[in-house]
């Protein structure tokens, strides 16, 4: 036993726990309203699935939009899977939710950003969104919903 509480270790439980209460229930009925994710994750995670051109090309990590197009997405206990759309070719990843380094819901101004253990900052730190992030464009994207690579770095500290 710790002779201490981690607070900041159940905190960081906590909002993993509401992020795939989230998910499971648009897995089960869909995006509601206007709704949608950007989610940034840690592609170095042991577990993190991806195609060997997107790890290449994001090597640390990166950010998927959860939108207009996604397919097949299934919310497990100790990550999700889910399929997107890159300029014109599906791929399936798998996102631990212990890689996931932001989950934003720009649609309510919602945002959860989960600090790593070598920061200086507070580990239970929850951060609420008051802008929105700006788009980068992925190199493939049609403009037609594909997944959109996208920079969160107004929500850094």
């Amino acid at each position: 036993m710790s002779d201490r509480i981690e607070y900041g270790n159940l905190m960081h439980a906590a909002m993993r726990s509401l992020i795939r209460t989230v998910l499971s229930d648009v897995a089960a009925d869909g995006l509601p309203g206007e709704h949608h994710f950007f989610i940034t994750f840690d592609t170095t995670h042991p577990e993190a699935q991806l195609a060997d051109w997107l790890r290449q090309r994001y090597p640390s990590e990166m950010t998927v939009v959860l939108q207009h197009w996604y397919d097949h997405l299934s919310v497990g206990d100790d990550g999700f899977s889910v399929t997107l759309n890159f300029g014109e070719s599906p791929e399936p990843l798998f996102i631990p939710f212990d890689a996931i380094r932001t989950f934003v819901d720009p649609s309510v101004e919602f945002g959860l950003r989960f600090e790593t253990q070598d920061s200086d900052e507070d580990e239970d730190e929850e951060d609420e969104a008051s802008d929105l992030p700006e788009t980068e464009p992925h190199d493939n994207d049609t403009g037609n919903g594909d997944a959109q690579i996208v920079s969160l770095d107004k929500f850094r500290k």
